[in-house]
């Protein structure tokens, strides 16, 4: 079993900064694939980036998030990061953590990963 614990959120100011932290547990050796997505209120949840755990380290990003957000994983310690910068208020979301056996899921996009955090709230302030 594998469990992917997500911190780092809270509340910004337009314009400023977060960073995000999710480090997976229990079969950690299982996991190639990480990824954050997020939902806003009534709306679909979206992919705002994700890595592979492999060596090339692929990463793949939401449009809305290019150029702003960096992902980043640090696999001795078997955590993922996000790093989030020019924060809009349109960020404001539940951004989740999801992990994957296969790091194929990296270049799909769809939220159809094998686990999942519970979320961390990220609101934007005007």
């Amino acid at each position: 079993q594998v469990q992917l614990v997500e911190s780092g959120g809270g509340l910004v100011q337009a314009g400023g900064s977060l960073r995000l932290s999710c480090e997976v547990s229990g079969s950690i050796y299982s996991i190639n694939a990480m990824g954050w997505y997020r939902q806003g209120p009534g709306k679909q949840r979206e992919l705002v980036a994700a890595i592979t755990l492999t060596s090339d380290a692929s990463a793949n990003y939401g449009d809305s998030v290019k150029g702003r957000f960096t992902i980043s994983r640090d696999i001795a310690i078997h955590t993922a990061y996000l790093q989030m910068n020019s924060l809009k208020p349109e960020d404001t979301a539940v951004y989740y953590c999801a992990g994957d056996r296969s790091p194929d899921v990296v270049s799909y996009g769809h939220p159809e990963w094998d686990y999942w955090g519970q979320g961390t709230q990220v609101t934007v302030s005007s």
